[in-house]
């Protein structure tokens, strides 16, 4: 898909996500065609309706847990077949999870990097090959500023994040030159519904902030994004404070 023209056939993943929810409203009011998956059938249902009167050409939802790696194949063919073909895949599928209980309990972080690096590698893989046969595609995939540097906070939500990123730099360079566009996009702190339990800071933003930022960026096929995008200032000062220094930090 050329620089600046929009895809239109679009598949969610973790379509009930604030920030996917967001992004989607800019694509239905250009008239997109969605096929969206989520595990909450009531909330998904929400979603398609919103979509609807918003200007979507079609909705079509499937209600399943994305950490079900096995139905993956079959979901993914179905929302090919309903489609038509998947210009463009947004994956949203994701969880903050808890840092202590992380710390303390190696089940409760494997169940973050499940969900938030071994289930998306799955749907990442099936994407890709389809893409690249096809020499065509978005994969737009939601990772995180907190990849970029590991903190005592949240240091396995970050690790997760991490590695998906660098997941999604491996797959760029692979498939780049199929034609297909891989965005990376790294959301800062945003207020949602998966944030609402921390102090809103003045480095919150709203999911239609982030949007703006995801829409923007998939147009002009950017490779990485930062939303908002002096985020990617402030991660480039973490990164460059030495490790001697850094690790004394309360961060």
């Amino acid at each position: 898909m050329s620089k600046g023209k929009l895809p239109s056939r679009i598949l969610a993943l973790g379509a009930t996500s604030a920030i996917a929810e967001a992004t989607l409203r800019l694509f239905a009011a250009r008239g997109a065609r969605f096929y969206l998956v989520a595990r909450n059938s009531e909330k998904l249902g929400a979603v398609a309706a919103d979509l609807k009167t918003r200007g979507a050409s079609a909705v079509a939802t499937h209600v399943m847990d994305l950490d079900d790696t096995l139905g993956h194949a079959p979901m993914l063919a179905a929302a090919a077949e309903n489609l038509g073909a998947i210009d463009m895949a947004l994956l949203a599928h994701g969880i903050l999870g808890d840092q202590q209980q992380a710390e303390a309990s190696y089940l409760a972080a494997e169940a973050i990097l499940g969900t938030n690096f071994l289930a998306p590698v799955s749907l990442i893989t099936w994407l890709a090959n389809y893409f690249e046969a096809s020499h065509q595609g978005t994969l737009a995939v939601i990772s995180s500023v907190a990849g970029d540097r590991g903190r005592k906070s949240n240091y396995v939500y970050g690790a997760s994040k991490g590695a998906l990123t660098i997941f999604l730099d491996g797959v760029r360079n692979r498939i780049d030159r199929a034609g297909v566009h891989v965005l990376t996009i790294k959301p800062g702190f945003v207020a949602t519904p998966m944030t609402a339990h921390l102090p809103q800071g003045p480095l919150f933003a709203p999911p239609s902030k982030v949007a703006a930022g995801i829409f923007s960026a998939i147009r002009k096929r950017k490779d990485v994004v930062y939303v908002p995008a002096f985020w990617a200032i402030i991660m480039l000062i973490i990164r460059l404070i030495p490790r001697r220094i850094f690790k004394k930090l309360n961060v």
